[in-house]
């Protein structure tokens, strides 16, 4: 399949290179760029991107603000966000908005290529041992101020008593950062079932990715060191 691969971002230098670099994969097609979130609905409509490759800072519609607009429409392409460990919150918001994971931008251009096909290939961006780092920067976040922290972690507990035990079970070792390998070695389980048990708790939770899973553990208070019962 080739991947049909929307690039937006407000640079047209870093456009260019970005389309250029994944451009020459010969599974990767560029479909269409844009220089502001404000244009993205509309490039999606008409060109049916499979994955959309956004910067988070865009004068305009930002790309957050446009990542949020656009997972919350259905049948939406997934979307990969390109931004730095230093916007730790940013990054936090557009995870919680369905974004597929984020790329930093001076990631070599073959780890940028391989990220785009795995999430074409329905696979988060973020790798157990990136989602752990990624849960030790984000732990320290603070909430917005319309919700209070007692409140999300109220609300987030709540959700996940809508599991059932081994699902529980399986959402807090992916909070934790465990691979499906690890799950099924901890477990005493089959990978296969590992998996099963991640897209049960993806439907039931109405989540997109096990990225949303870890956060809503570490919401939940739930991660080693976190008051975690």
């Amino acid at each position: 399949m080739t991947i049909r691969l929307l690039v937006v971002d407000d640079d047209p230098l870093v456009r260019a290179g970005l389309s250029l670099m994944l451009g020459g994969a010969d599974d990767i097609e560029i479909v269409g760029e844009a220089a502001d979130g404000a244009e993205v609905p509309r490039l999606v409509d008409r060109l049916a991107p499979h994955v959309v490759l956004m910067d988070v800072r865009m004068p305009g519609v930002d790309g957050l603000t446009a990542t949020e607009r656009l997972r919350a429409r259905p049948g939406a392409p997934d979307v990969v966000v390109l931004t730095t460990f230093h916007a730790d919150e940013q990054v936090l918001r557009a995870l919680r908005a369905g974004a597929a994971g984020f790329v930093l931008k001076d990631t070599p251009p073959a780890q940028i290529v391989d990220a785009v096909r795995k999430v074409a290939a329905g696979d988060p961006v973020l790798s157990p041992a990136v989602t752990r780092q990624l849960m030790t920067h984000v732990a320290g976040a603070a909430p917005g101020p319309a919700v209070r922290e007692d409140d999300r972690r109220t609300a987030a507990a709540r959700r996940l008593a809508e599991l059932a035990e081994r699902e529980r079970e399986v959402a807090l070792a992916v909070g934790r950062g465990a691979s499906n390998a690890e799950i099924a070695a901890t477990l005493y389980v089959s990978v296969p079932t590992v998996k099963a048990h991640v897209s049960r708790v993806l439907a039931k939770l109405g989540l997109n990715n096990r990225v949303q899973i870890a956060l809503l553990v570490h919401d939940a208070g739930l991660l080693d060191g976190d008051g975690a019962p």
